[in-house]
C-alpha cells in the first residue's frame, strides 16, 4: 500500500503549479472528512486508502491536460509506479469519459468531491476575505446558477454526483466546506479572515 508521503511526493513530482497542488489538497480534505464520517458509521473505509487516491487523482493534470489523455495515460505511470488497483481505479472512474464505471463507495464520494472542491475555491476568491471561511451552501449555490463564473466547472457533475453518493446536495456543499475550513489555510483559502470574527452558518 502507497503511504500519503509518497502520494504527495508523486504529485510534487509531476505538478509544478501550486493552485493545482492544492486542488488535489482540497479533494483531499474532503474526500478524507467523508472517510471519517463513514467509519465512524461502521462503514468498511481504509481512510490512508482514500487519502492516497484523492492526492493522486490529477497528478498526471500538467502532462496530460486534454481528455482521455488524462487520467488513462496518468493510471499507466500509477500502474508502473506500484500503486494499487484499488486506487488507479478510482482515479480512472471520476472521469465520466473513461467509460469506467464508479462503484465503490470510494469512488462515487471523490467524484462527489472533486469538481465542488475546485467549484468552492473559485467561490471563496470572490469573497470580500477571499476565505473559504466566508463561503456557506446559500452562496454556492447561488454562484452555480451564474454560467459566467467558474465555467470550467461542470454544474451537472456537482449536482449527479451528490445524488449517486445518496447524499443531499446542500448538505454535501456545507460538509465540505467544513472540509476545506479545517484545512484553509494549507489551501491558500484562509485569506485575510480575522480568526475572532464569527463564523458564517454554514448549517444546510
Amino acid at each position: 500500500m502507497i503511504t500519503r508521503e509518497k502520494a504527495w511526493e508523486i504529485v510534487c513530482e509531476f505538478i509544478q503549479n501550486e493552485a493545482l497542488r492544492r486542488h488535489s489538497l482540497a479533494v483531499e480534505a474532503c474526500v478524507s472528512a467523508y472517510a471519517k464520517k463513514f467509519a465512524a458509521e461502521g462503514r468498511q473505509v481504509d481512510p490512508e486508502l482514500w487519502t492516497v487516491t484523492a492526492l493522486l487523482h490529477d497528478f498526471d493534470w500538467e502532462i496530460h491536460p486534454q481528455a482521455p489523455d488524462h487520467p488513462v495515460k496518468g493510471e499507466l505511470i500509477l500502474r508502473e509506479r506500484g500503486v494499487p488497483e484499488v486506487i488507479r481505479r478510482a482515479i480512472l472512474s471520476h472521469a465520466t469519459y473513461t467509460g469506467v464505471p464508479r462503484e465503490s463507495l470510494l469512488e462515487k464520494t471523490l467524484f462527489a468531491c472533486d469538481e465542488l472542491a475546485g467549484f468552492l475555491t473559485a467561490v471563496a476568491y470572490v469573497k470580500p476575505t477571499r476565505s473559504i471561511h466566508e463561503v456557506d451552501a446559500r452562496s454556492v449555490r447561488k454562484k452555480m446558477k451564474d454560467k459566467a463564473f467558474a465555467r470550467a466547472v461542470n454544474r451537472g457533475d456537482i449536482i449527479n454526483s451528490a445524488a449517486e453518493l445518496g447524499v443531499d446536495l446542500d448538505e454535501h456543499i456545507t460538509f465540505c466546506i467544513r472540509a476545506m475550513q479545517e484545512r484553509a489555510e494549507e489551501l491558500g483559502l484562509k485569506g485575510s479572515w480575522d480568526d475572532n470574527a464569527p463564523r458564517v452558518q454554514t448549517a444546510p
